[in-house]
């Protein structure tokens, strides 16, 4: 096992490599930048991240100004008509790109090895204080979402499994699948109108993760207050995830069930409990494990934009996002290295997961 773990462990290397390069690479092709942006914002062509949106932003009226003949089709920049040359110089220096592009990857790359994240480009704050500061939300929504699915899912695919065919099977099934159905944003803003203020109740608060008198709460009123808020976000986001996870459960169970080993240790005497949780389940498990990985890290991160946005939680999916459209590369880049790195992580710990569920599994035999 010990071979294994090293083995995989430098193995991360060069796929985290692979995965900056290639972002990299397409960041270089990709329209406008940060020297751009500041340009459009000193000329009036840009109104913020929100106007990239709608595709009325700074590119826009680029092409309006060029089209009246007023930007300098030979500026390397779009709005750097009528700026001093040394100002731009000074620009590019500034956000690195006075440096080849080849030299700002492996200056990146060798930063990021001791997660050196420099600077923000449009915050006066760094990365890596940026990204602990959206963190706990983030860990919240991520956390709480991927741990009640497991918990809930897990026993009721079991329960569906045993049952398979009869009326709970049926109404469990319907009940999952419509739930799937509902989008997590449409079910998040229902429940804001129905328990947050809106037209009926009044339960729940509309945003932020603690309220303002949180640190004068006692330990308790602490733990009581972080869980009333985040209630509707993590029910908003759940909702749609209990079908994949508990439909995967059952179909594995029933598989497993249906064998020929289950009837030998049922004709042995053994309990349905101890046939089931005592061989079933570490066979069963193991196709359920191996998705652990990708749901913790979607949870985590790519699946909370939406919710963010409606409670008002300022978190990594927020941030992200807005840095993609603020064309701020150094918390892009940061956020993809953090989840590149947490997954091939979760990856490995599902791994050593599969040891402890089934301990015939051996990865010292296998060949990564």
């Amino acid at each position: 096992m010990a071979a294994y773990l090293v083995r995989r462990l430098l193995l991360m290397i060069p796929t985290l490599f692979g995965i900056l390069l290639v972002a990299f690479v397409v960041v270089q092709f990709a329209p406008g930048g940060p020297v751009e942006r500041v340009l459009a914002q000193l000329s009036g062509m840009d109104t913020g991240a929100s106007s990239r949106v709608g595709g009325g932003g700074g590119d826009f009226g680029a092409r309006n100004l060029q089209g009246a003949g007023q930007l300098d089709v030979n500026s390397k920049y779009r709005g750097a008509q009528g700026l001093d040359p040394a100002f731009i110089k000074k620009l590019e220096k500034q956000f690195g790109f006075d440096k080849p592009a080849y030299v700002r990857f492996f200056i990146m790359v060798k930063n990021y090895l001791v997660f050196d994240f420099g600077q923000s480009f449009f915050r006066d704050i760094s990365v890596i204080d940026l990204i602990k500061e959206k963190l706990p939300v983030s860990i919240s929504l991520g956390l709480w979402m991927t741990l009640l699915t497991y918990l809930i899912s897990i026993p009721l695919g079991i329960a569906k499994a045993v049952r398979d065919g009869t009326r709970f099977d049926t109404v469990t099934s319907t009940a999952i699948i419509v739930g799937y159905a509902v989008p997590g944003f449409l079910l998040a803003i229902f429940l804001i109108v129905l328990l947050a203020g809106g037209s009926f109740w009044n339960v729940f608060p509309l945003r932020g993760l603690t309220s303002d008198n949180w640190s004068q709460l006692p330990w308790y009123g602490k733990i009581t207050d972080y869980f009333w808020h985040i209630t509707l976000p993590i029910v908003s986001m759940m909702v749609g995830s209990f079908a994949t996870m508990t439909l995967l459960t059952k179909n594995s169970f029933l598989d497993e069930i249906r064998k020929q080993y289950v009837l030998t240790a049922r004709a042995k005497g053994l309990s349905e409990r101890r046939v089931l949780y005592g061989h079933v389940f570490r066979n069963a498990m193991l196709i359920v494990i191996a998705g652990f990985a990708g749901s913790f890290v979607g949870a985590f991160f790519g699946g909370s934009l939406l919710i963010e946005t409606i409670f008002s939680l300022d978190g990594l999916g927020l941030l992200s996002f807005e840095s993609v459209l603020n064309r701020d590369y150094p918390v892009v880049f940061a956020n993809l290295y953090i989840f590149a790195l947490i997954g091939l992580v979760v990856n490995l710990i599902s791994d050593f997961t599969y040891t402890l569920v089934d301990p015939r599994i051996d990865f010292e035999t296998r060949e990564v």
